[in-house]
């Protein structure tokens, strides 16, 4: 593009995907940072009629957070995935047209090879994605059963 050509609307739209991305991949690790972990590699503790639940640290110690927190954190984890698969793609298709004029003489053509890489790339966040929301959802609907403690064993009533 020379200087002072106005930049196209594809070109744009890739500019927003990567900067929205960029920005939601920020306030994810900040929030993380605040609240100190994670939720799809948490868990939900249920002890009577108490629900627990809690964050992963990164030393791998469990945290305590409230209902919303473990929620907001879950999805927010699982939308990473598909957070890094959108700049991903907008990269390669901002930078298609320098691939496809540099790989004329390969044994694989521009257009193929970024079709090829585009497609592995969904795979894998489509499979992340899912594996995800699979674990987080399985949290929520299987929580971990935690025997009555013994203080409150002996003062339950018989």
């Amino acid at each position: 593009m020379e200087p002072g050509e106005a930049m196209d609307r594809r070109s744009r739209i890739c500019i927003w995907v990567i900067s929205l991305g960029l920005v939601n991949f920020l306030a994810f690790t900040l929030i993380y940072m605040y609240v100190g972990g994670e939720a799809v590699n948490g868990r939900v503790e249920v002890q009577g009629n108490k629900i627990r639940y809690y964050i992963i640290t990164p030393s791998q110690r469990p945290h305590q957070v409230s209902n919303g927190v473990f929620w907001y954190s879950g999805i927010h984890s699982i939308s990473i995935w598909p957070t890094v698969g959108a700049i991903l793609l907008a990269m390669l298709t901002l930078a298609k047209d320098r691939v496809i004029d540099s790989m004329h003489s390969t044994v694989v053509r521009g257009r193929t090879f970024l079709t090829i890489l585009a497609t592995i790339i969904t795979l894998i966040v489509i499979l992340c994605g899912l594996w995800g929301t699979l674990a987080f959802a399985g949290k929520l609907i299987h929580p971990t059963k935690v025997a009555p403690t013994t203080m409150q064993a002996a003062s339950a009533p018989r």
